[in-house]
């Protein structure tokens, strides 16, 4: 049996690693741009808080409160003193 016969695969396999980890720093890069995963991700007690931010705003621009009320208030909501 010829061993040469199989010699012209070779090439193909570092080829098919190198594409792997194309793709892995890819998906890394793109995970990270979408913010899923790294600095742009942010905390779920930051989204929760944004329908109370909202009702508040509400509230303030139909004159139910005053400006020290509204600011108050919004920094209660986002975790101030």
């Amino acid at each position: 049996m010829n061993t040469f016969a199989h010699a012209g695969f070779w090439p193909v396999i570092p080829m098919i690693w190198g594409l792997f980890w194309i793709a892995v720093v890819a998906l890394a890069a793109w995970t990270w741009r979408r913010g899923v995963w790294g600095r742009r991700a942010r905390p779920a007690e930051t989204r929760a808080t944004a329908p109370a931010e909202q009702i508040l705003a509400e509230r303030y621009a139909r004159g139910e409160m005053t400006d020290d009320e509204y600011l108050e208030r919004m920094s209660v909501l986002r975790g101030g003193a």
